[in-house]
């Protein structure tokens, strides 16, 4: 099983790999995507969005020199204890998935 926001397609192994391995790749993963309003993979995508925009606007000559300059970013984020304000409440999820759990309900009720 793979999930992934819905900016992200199996056409990606094409990208990387010859067509028949990427078929086969893709053809092995149960795709399931977040929605599109609340994606929380969006929220995981903020950190290193973050840390791309603070130190990685620059040509950094050594992987030595990339590890320091990461490492300042993500030092300089826990210390101002960087945070996402969640908004999906345990409650909110429970009311939108109630759909999806009732048919789970039915699914499994004995007849």
């Amino acid at each position: 099983m793979l999930v992934q926001d819905n900016a992200h397609t199996d056409a990606v192994f094409c990208q990387h790999l010859p067509a028949a391995e990427a078929r086969a790749l893709a053809a092995r993963f149960e795709v399931h995507y977040t929605p599109k309003n609340a994606s929380w993979l969006n929220m995981v995508e903020l950190e290193p969005s973050a840390i791309a925009r603070q130190c990685l606007h620059q040509r950094i000559p050594t992987l030595e020199e990339l590890t320091a300059h990461v490492a300042a970013c993500v030092a300089e984020r826990n210390a101002t204890r960087a945070t996402v304000k969640w908004q999906f409440t345990l409650e909110k999820a429970r009311v939108k998935l109630d759909r999806h759990h009732q048919k789970i309900r039915a699914t499994n009720s004995p007849d």
